[in-house]
């Protein structure tokens, strides 16, 4: 990265091109190159953007996504009606999106001291879309979730790689790479997942996703907190349901593939075929600690889901080198489980079900 040469102002550039497509009609556009982003690039709906041969890289000290549907965070994209359709990102060649330098950005101190919400740090936050397709991104250096999704329905994403940062610091200032769970207060960049949907996202297809991400690889959560109470919409529902999430060969310095609802959120009729925890050849992290989490001993929401809001989940084909390849809290109903491998050390069931 050090040795490549960016163009500045890539957010009016691409931004130029969406609008001549819109006003042509061709509804198409590509982007070549190496460019320097600002400031989101919104995507109107019924809209593809083609990345060819593309590195996109945020500003350093910048605090914003990359990509944003047109009506994210507007008063029209709160409504059904101002709901976003059809639209696609799709990679050829070596497509990049790239957090670039780490802008200090974290959980314990967004929306303080005037900085924004930690939402800023998403290379790609949608928002009320129905109909979408991200495929073949290469995703580096996410400042915290790289793929954020809320209120999402009938979409794809595929052919999906992560390497987020392993820069840690010590206690005497010294910075060093590799991290080690021993050590997790001296990492720089934290909860750095890879694809999250949340609150009200289903219907959607997850797959062919490699790499290394920080925290969880893939994160499917309901919860209700500052995020979701910002882009709610109201009338659509709010439960994750219907996703298949395929063939994931990740090193995940948290879990590989996260279920979680706590509160009134549903969480169902979800299949996970094909996770592999790659761990063992990693340069940047040492052993996860789920290859699939479902729930949490812990209360991150309201209150603990029951069986009536979290069933029908089948968990196939799995390798994990984590301590547990499967990690269960919370009631649940109708769960299947197959095809569980277990490599130096691994066990197969860490059960904190009542």
């Amino acid at each position: 990265m050090a040795n490549t040469t960016f163009n500045p102002n890539g957010s009016e550039y691409i931004s130029s091109l969406i609008a001549a497509a819109v006003s042509d009609g061709s509804r198409t556009a590509t982007v070549s190159g190496n460019w320097i982003i600002d400031e989101a690039v919104r995507i109107p709906s019924n809209f593809t953007l083609i990345l060819e041969d593309c590195h996109l890289r945020l500003a350093d000290g910048s605090y914003t996504n990359i990509f944003v549907n047109e009506h994210h965070d507007t008063e029209l994209g709160r409504t059904v009606a101002g709901r976003d359709r059809n639209i696609a990102i799709i990679g050829r060649g070596e497509a990049i999106l790239d957090g670039g330098e780490y802008n200090g950005l974290s959980e314990r101190n967004h929306s303080k001291d005037g900085l924004p919400p930690i939402w800023k740090n998403n290379l790609l936050l949608f928002t009320n879309v129905e109909g979408f397709k991200i495929e073949g991104i290469a995703c580096r250096n996410q400042r915290w979730w790289a793929l954020n999704f809320i209120y999402c329905a009938h979409g794809y994403i595929g052919n999906i790689d992560f390497c987020a940062s392993d820069t840690a610091i010590d206690s005497d200032g010294n910075i060093y790479h590799g991290l080690l769970h021993a050590r997790y207060a001296e990492a720089l960049v934290k909860n750095a997942d890879g694809v999250d949907l949340r609150r009200g996202c289903h219907d959607i297809v997850i797959e062919n996703i490699t790499g290394f991400t920080e925290d969880d690889t893939i994160a499917l959560t309901g919860l209700y907190g500052r995020l979701e109470k910002q882009f709610e919409v109201d009338g659509l529902s709010i439960d994750i349901y219907n996703v298949t999430i395929r063939n994931v060969a990740s090193a995940a310095f948290c879990t590989n593939v996260r279920l979680l609802n706590q509160g009134d959120v549903k969480l169902h009729d979800i299949l996970i075929d094909g996770v592999y925890d790659t761990s063992a050849e990693s340069p940047y992290m040492d052993l996860g600690k789920h290859t699939v989490r479902i729930g949490d001993v812990r209360l991150y929401g309201t209150r603990h889901a029951t069986k009536e809001e979290t069933y029908n989940i089948t968990i196939r084909n799995v390798r994990s080198r984590a301590p547990y390849a499967i990690a269960l809290a919370g009631e649940m109903d109708g769960l299947v489980m197959y095809g569980i491998e277990c490599f130096d050390g691994s066990k197969m069931l860490l059960d904190n079900r009542p």
